[in-house]
C-alpha cells in the first residue's frame, strides 16, 4: 500500500480576509521576526504576487527575495507590503 502525500502550503488556506487577518494576528502575537516575514510571503502568494508587485511598486522578483528564507527586508518594504495587503501594524500595551 502506497501513501501519497502533498506538500503543505499555508497560502492554500488563506482564502478569505478573515482567515488572513486571524493568521497574521496570531503570527504577530508570537513576535518571531522570521515567522512574520514568512507569513507575509504566504499572504502575498494567497493574494497574488503580481497584484502585490503592482500595488507596492516593487518587482515580483524583489518580493520573492523579500520573503525568502533568511532575508532581512527593510522596514519600509514591510510597511509597503502590509499596506498593499490591507493589513495594519498596531501598537498596544501588554
Amino acid at each position: 500500500m502506497t501513501v501519497k502525500t502533498t506538500r503543505f502550503d499555508m497560502a492554500d488556506y488563506l482564502d478569505s480576509d478573515e482567515a488572513i487577518q486571524e493568521y497574521f494576528r496570531q503570527v504577530m502575537e508570537d513576535g518571531d521576526p522570521d515567522e512574520i516575514i514568512r507569513a507575509l510571503g504566504h499572504i502575498a502568494r494567497a493574494r497574488g504576487m503580481a497584484q502585490l508587485a503592482k500595488d507596492t511598486g516593487l518587482g515580483r522578483e524583489s518580493l520573492y527575495k523579500t520573503f525568502s528564507e533568511g532575508s532581512k527586508p527593510r522596514f519600509e518594504t514591510i510597511m509597503r507590503v502590509t499596506k498593499a495587503l490591507g493589513l495594519t501594524l498596531t501598537v498596544a500595551s501588554v
